[in-house]
Protein backbone atom coordinates (compact mmCIF):
# COMPACT_ATOMS: atom_id res chain seq x y z
CA UNK A 1 0.00 0.00 0.00
CA UNK A 2 -0.68 2.62 -0.87
CA UNK A 3 -3.49 2.89 -3.05
CA UNK A 4 -4.06 6.41 -4.89
CA UNK A 5 -6.85 6.71 -6.63
CA UNK A 6 -7.22 10.23 -9.18
CA UNK A 7 -11.05 11.26 -9.94
CA UNK A 8 -10.78 13.62 -12.38
CA UNK A 9 -13.54 15.61 -14.81
CA UNK A 10 -13.02 14.60 -18.12
CA UNK A 11 -12.25 18.62 -19.51
CA UNK A 12 -8.77 18.57 -17.59
CA UNK A 13 -7.45 15.83 -20.32
CA UNK A 14 -7.29 19.12 -22.46
CA UNK A 15 -4.97 20.64 -20.32
CA UNK A 16 -2.70 18.03 -18.53
CA UNK A 17 -1.57 15.00 -19.21
CA UNK A 18 -3.06 12.18 -16.55
CA UNK A 19 -0.18 10.16 -16.53
CA UNK A 20 2.21 12.10 -16.21
CA UNK A 21 0.03 13.54 -13.25
CA UNK A 22 0.05 9.18 -12.55
CA UNK A 23 3.69 8.94 -12.56
CA UNK A 24 4.34 12.46 -10.72
CA UNK A 25 2.45 10.39 -7.44
CA UNK A 26 4.03 7.48 -7.87
CA UNK A 27 7.05 8.97 -7.81
CA UNK A 28 6.62 11.22 -4.56
CA UNK A 29 4.80 8.20 -3.01
CA UNK A 30 8.24 5.90 -3.37
CA UNK A 31 9.86 8.57 -1.69
CA UNK A 32 8.11 8.27 1.81
CA UNK A 33 9.61 5.79 3.93
CA UNK A 34 6.13 4.60 5.43
CA UNK A 35 5.04 3.79 2.15
CA UNK A 36 6.84 0.18 0.44
CA UNK A 37 7.58 0.56 -2.80
CA UNK A 38 5.97 -2.49 -4.37
CA UNK A 39 2.91 -1.75 -2.87
CA UNK A 40 2.20 1.56 -4.85
CA UNK A 41 -0.51 1.59 -7.02
CA UNK A 42 -1.40 4.86 -8.81
CA UNK A 43 -4.88 5.06 -11.07
CA UNK A 44 -6.75 7.01 -12.78
CA UNK A 45 -10.61 7.37 -13.16
CA UNK A 46 -12.04 9.87 -15.56
CA UNK A 47 -15.67 11.35 -14.61
CA UNK A 48 -17.06 11.59 -18.14
CA UNK A 49 -20.28 13.37 -16.21
CA UNK A 50 -19.61 16.23 -14.04
CA UNK A 51 -21.62 19.22 -12.83
CA UNK A 52 -19.65 21.79 -10.98
CA UNK A 53 -20.28 24.83 -8.63
CA UNK A 54 -22.65 27.29 -10.78
CA UNK A 55 -22.33 24.94 -14.15
CA UNK A 56 -19.98 26.61 -16.13
CA UNK A 57 -18.31 23.80 -18.24
CA UNK A 58 -14.93 25.27 -17.80
CA UNK A 59 -14.74 24.23 -14.29
CA UNK A 60 -12.67 21.08 -13.25
CA UNK A 61 -11.98 19.20 -10.57
CA UNK A 62 -9.35 16.45 -9.23
CA UNK A 63 -10.30 14.14 -5.94
CA UNK A 64 -7.15 12.04 -5.15
CA UNK A 65 -8.19 9.46 -2.47
CA UNK A 66 -5.27 7.35 -0.64
CA UNK A 67 -6.22 4.38 0.91
CA UNK A 68 -3.54 2.43 3.61
CA UNK A 69 -3.10 -0.68 5.26
CA UNK A 70 -4.24 0.94 9.14
CA UNK A 71 -1.23 0.90 11.80
CA UNK A 72 0.49 4.02 10.53
CA UNK A 73 0.92 6.81 13.50
CA UNK A 74 -0.96 10.01 12.74
CA UNK A 75 1.81 12.10 12.51
CA UNK A 76 3.13 9.34 9.32
CA UNK A 77 -0.08 10.27 7.98
CA UNK A 78 -0.38 13.77 7.95
CA UNK A 79 3.55 14.12 6.55
CA UNK A 80 2.42 11.78 3.49
CA UNK A 81 -0.64 12.90 2.57
CA UNK A 82 0.76 16.59 3.23
CA UNK A 83 3.42 15.15 0.66
CA UNK A 84 0.97 13.79 -1.75
CA UNK A 85 -1.05 17.29 -1.74
CA UNK A 86 1.64 19.18 -2.65
CA UNK A 87 3.09 17.23 -5.51
CA UNK A 88 -0.19 17.05 -6.83
CA UNK A 89 -0.50 21.04 -6.28
CA UNK A 90 2.84 21.43 -7.70
CA UNK A 91 2.10 19.61 -10.52
CA UNK A 92 -1.04 21.34 -11.28
CA UNK A 93 0.22 24.88 -10.69
CA UNK A 94 0.20 25.46 -14.18
CA UNK A 95 -3.55 24.85 -14.71
CA UNK A 96 -4.45 26.46 -10.66
CA UNK A 97 -3.37 29.88 -12.39
CA UNK A 98 -4.98 29.83 -15.36
CA UNK A 99 -7.99 28.23 -14.87
CA UNK A 100 -11.16 26.87 -12.71
CA UNK A 101 -9.85 24.04 -10.61
CA UNK A 102 -10.96 21.94 -7.23
CA UNK A 103 -8.28 19.93 -6.14
CA UNK A 104 -8.55 17.87 -2.79
CA UNK A 105 -7.26 14.70 -1.45
CA UNK A 106 -8.42 12.69 1.36
CA UNK A 107 -6.46 9.55 2.97
CA UNK A 108 -7.95 7.12 5.13
CA UNK A 109 -7.01 3.50 6.58
CA UNK A 110 -7.91 0.35 5.30
CA UNK A 111 -9.00 -2.85 8.08
CA UNK A 112 -6.30 -5.61 7.61
CA UNK A 113 -8.77 -8.04 8.82
CA UNK A 114 -11.06 -7.36 6.15
CA UNK A 115 -8.76 -6.66 3.19
CA UNK A 116 -6.70 -9.61 1.92
CA UNK A 117 -4.11 -9.49 -0.48
CA UNK A 118 -1.89 -11.55 -2.55
CA UNK A 119 0.37 -10.88 -5.39
CA UNK A 120 3.73 -11.62 -7.39
CA UNK A 121 5.18 -7.86 -7.97
CA UNK A 122 7.59 -8.08 -5.50
CA UNK A 123 8.77 -11.30 -7.05
CA UNK A 124 8.70 -9.44 -10.59
CA UNK A 125 10.58 -6.18 -9.60
CA UNK A 126 13.38 -5.25 -11.52
CA UNK A 127 13.22 -7.88 -14.19
CA UNK A 128 11.52 -5.66 -17.04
Amino acid sequence: MPHITIEYSANLEQRITVQDLCEHLRVEAARIDAFPMPGIRVRALKAEHYSIADGNPEHAFIDISVRLRAGRPMDVKKDAASRLFNAAKAFLEPVLATSSLALSLEMRDIDPDLSPKTGTIRDHLGTA
